[in-house]
């Protein structure tokens, strides 16, 4: 694969996406001496940050409180989120999404000028910020544009990660793949932050894009750090059918319902909780059984599958979401891209046609175990945003959190990792050259130069997406886990006998895809080793042999392992600080 370069940075950033552009732009600011390097596969503003639709939560309006916010945080995550970061991430949240007004993000207002807010689901008070329903594009090109402002951040865009170097006991940097020459390059960095996002490829049917593949992660674990909360698994409870494309959460959150194939308005069969009044002089809200938590939602679901009472068509069971009594004016102006979505993948209107949907993997409350300054066991390892675990989701993410999560804990992770590249200068380049050396050889020789394979990407592919989604899917047992973690240990087995027929180096699709598939067999296995040691059923995670919640045992992160076989898993301690476990009820 030729010869390599080192480049030498003070701070490496790993993702290009709304995490990773705000820890770039908290370093840049931190201390303008220090080099930014922000490594990305695809250019930012194909990051996956651009397809959040629904808005982004913080406390802004006179009858919310930091208190109530951390409250529907906690009893969302199934009392699994740690308190103190839950508390920091509420307490940052308005200053963060300000700062974004001033960079020029477009929040909706309402008439009288003030930001608006909307409702969303397992928020008892209205505080959803939003952009129309095009939030995370406008978020992503406020950062990106920012990002640009700073002349010591470096972006090296369409470079593939594949690597955390690690030279005396601590991170000095990363590998990454050139997309265009097809050469590994040594990135050296005194800290390195991964903001990779989630891995929700490794099910077939998913709102993820393309790139989630879970790369950050597994650098992480391969490095010797452990992935915290790997069996929790979100499915958004509505997206479309053969393409998994995500119909937003707000199309409930202005008034869209649910409905089976009688026309049946199904939740309100389910304990999703009772219609709550939360009213205050200027905005009654009346809470509706489709803004009930998302895994509720999934599983309610899947009872009606079980029930008879779905629709069938060439993608599986499906039901509808309804949105024609909302008008035509207001689907318009509230939730225009659904509109647009729903004509374009599904042929259908929704001002005239109910949509159909299912359940689809969506998020990974799991990632990379981190501190609340978003530092990693590894010295000079961070993380933010959906790839890292820090924990404030827990075992179920509440709704319109997680663009906030990605400012907040991207200023944060950056802000660290500015004064760790400080506080520690030195790095080792010629161990750094010779393990670059080490990485492009690895690669030549299981891939481009490799002779002999016959099993092809797509075949594993399909066959781990299938047994994650039959083994580990909404619900899951001892019998259905074990047959998925079996299967995946011989896909990894298979894996060693990869056939790659394109042997060019410069922008080699097979290449990647095989490198992703390489990365997303290890996420899959500590996911489903992850989900059979917890026998217990706690938010996204529900065990049909296990079907309560058991604090006693289980009120613990899990810790995922990576070892020459199955990963280790072992467990710690959920910080509790002034909102003690109890059961998780909505609207009583």
């Amino acid at each position: 694969m030729g010869n390599y370069e080192t480049y030498k940075y003070d701070v490496v950033v790993v993702g290009g996406g709304g995490a990773g552009l705000r820890a770039a732009i908290a370093v840049a600011e931190t201390n303008p001496a220090l080099k930014v390097a922000l490594v990305s596969k695809v250019y930012p503003m194909r990051s996956h940050t651009v397809s959040a639709e629904g808005g982004a939560a913080a406390v802004i309006k006179e009858n919310d409180s930091f208190d109530e916010h951390c409250s529907d945080t906690i009893l969302g995550s199934d009392w699994l989120a740690d308190q103190d970061a839950v508390e920091l991430f509420v307490k940052e949240a308005p200053s963060e999404m300000i700062q974004l007004e001033h960079w020029g993000c477009p929040w909706s207002r309402e008439p009288n000028g003030k930001v608006a807010v909307r409702p969303f689901g397992g928020m008892k008070i209205e505080r959803t910020w939003f952009a129309a329903d095009k939030t995370g594009f406008h978020m992503l090109h406020t950062l990106y544009q920012t990002s640009l402002k700073y002349d010591n951040v470096t972006h090296f865009d369409e470079w593939f990660a594949t690597k955390v170097l690690v030279e005396n006991g601590r991170c000095q940097g990363i590998t990454a793949l050139e997309l265009r020459s097809g050469q590994i390059r040594v990135i050296a960095g005194k800290a390195v932050i991964i903001c990779t996002g989630g891995a929700g490829r490794v099910f077939p049917f998913t709102t993820n894009g393309a790139i989630k593949t879970g790369d950050g992660m597994v650098m992480a674990y391969r490095a010797g750090v452990a992935l915290k909360d790997m069996e929790f698994v979100q499915y958004h409870p509505t997206g479309l059918p053969g393409t998994g494309i995500l119909i937003t959460e707000a199309a409930r959150g202005e008034g869209g319902i649910l409905v089976n194939k009688d026309g049946y308005r199904y939740l309100q069969d389910y304990d999703l909780g009772k219609p709550l009044e939360v009213t205050d002089s200027r905005h009654p809200v009346k809470k509706t059984m489709e803004l009930g938590p998302r895994d509720r939602l999934s599983l309610a679901f899947m009872k009606e599958v079980e029930k008879g009472r779905t629709l069938s068509g060439a993608y599986g069971e499906y039901v509808h979401l309804d949105l024609r009594h909302l008008g035509e004016k207001k689907v318009d102006k509230k939730i225009p891209f659904v509109r647009e979505l729903s004509t374009k993948y599904a042929g259908i209107d929704p001002v005239y046609e109910p949509i159909p949907v299912r359940p689809v993997v969506h998020y990974m409350m799991g990632g990379v175990d981190t501190d609340i300054d978003g530092a990693a066991s590894m010295p000079g390892l961070f993380a933010a945003g959906e790839a890292a675990c820090v924990s404030i989701n827990g075992a179920n993410r509440l709704g319109s959190n997680s663009l906030t999560e990605l400012l907040v804990f991207g200023a944060i992770a950056g802000r660290a990792a500015a004064r760790f590249a400080t506080e520690h200068p030195e790095l080792d380049l010629t161990a750094l050259q010779k393990q670059g050396a080490d990485e492009q050889e690895r690669i030549a020789k299981n891939f481009i130069r490799k002779d002999g394979g016959y099993e092809r990407v797509a075949t594993l592919r399909q066959e781990m997406t299938r047994t994650m989604e039959s083994g580990a899917g909404i619900y899951r047992s001892e019998t259905s886990l074990k047959e998925t973690c079996n299967k995946l240990a011989e896909l990894r087995g298979r894996f060693s006998n990869i056939l790659i027929e394109d042997r060019s180096l410069s922008f080699n699709t097979e290449l990647t895809s095989a490198l992703e598939l390489d990365l997303m067999l290890d996420v899959a296995q500590a996911i489903a080793h992850s989900a059979l040691a917890r026998t217990e059923s706690r938010g996204s995670h529900q065990r049909t042999d296990y079907p309560d919640r058991n604090d006693e045992k289980f009120l613990k992160h899990s810790l995922a392992f990576r070892t020459d076989g199955a990963p280790r898993i072992e467990y710690k301690d959920v910080i509790i600080t002034r909102w003690p476990p109890a059961e998780r009820v909505y609207g009583r």
